[in-house]
């Protein structure tokens, strides 16, 4: 299973996602290729910010290998599942897609909600981190169970 999480510069919450996810499915013995990306290009080939891989270590997560990248419309062909953080990001790839297939890869990270994004504000990282958690959590039951079904 292959799944891409997408913020708007992929330096603060699609990283986070992407490294609990990682982190979790690797507990559970599951093989699946995840990455991020952002739909801005402001930060590519930079490290997720100082403050995200901070509040990672502090729970057992390191996402220093990580490099911000780009959304690109070949990700619909790579990826499995697109998770996006907020409905601006959802705005931005789904206006990227070119078939119906594309579009139903895309889905909200929280359904109906979204990760608020904490770039400007350090004391949000924290909560942040443990809303993610805790949707990833989810999201490997979810998807283990549509894996089993299929």
């Amino acid at each position: 299973m292959k799944i891409l999480m997408v913020c708007l510069g992929n330096i603060c919450r699609s990283p986070l996602a992407h490294g609990i996810l990682e982190h979790l499915a690797k507990q559970k013995g599951f093989d699946w290729e995840i990455d991020s990306a952002g739909t801005g290009s402001w930060h590519i080939g930079n490290q997720p910010d100082r403050r995200s891989i901070a509040v990672a270590k502090n729970y057992g997560v390191d996402i220093t290998s990580q490099r911000a990248r780009q959304f690109s419309t070949k990700d619909y062909d790579l990826y499995d599942f697109i998770f996006v953080m907020d409905e601006n990001n959802y705005k931005d790839v789904i206006r990227l897609a070119k078939t119906q297939e594309h579009k139903e890869k895309v889905s909200l990270f929280i359904p109906n909600g979204a990760v608020p994004d904490p770039y400007w504000d350090d004391s949000q990282f924290d909560s942040v981190y443990h809303l993610i958690h805790a949707q990833c959590e989810k999201l490997i039951e979810s998807l283990n169970k549509e894996k089993l079904t299929k």
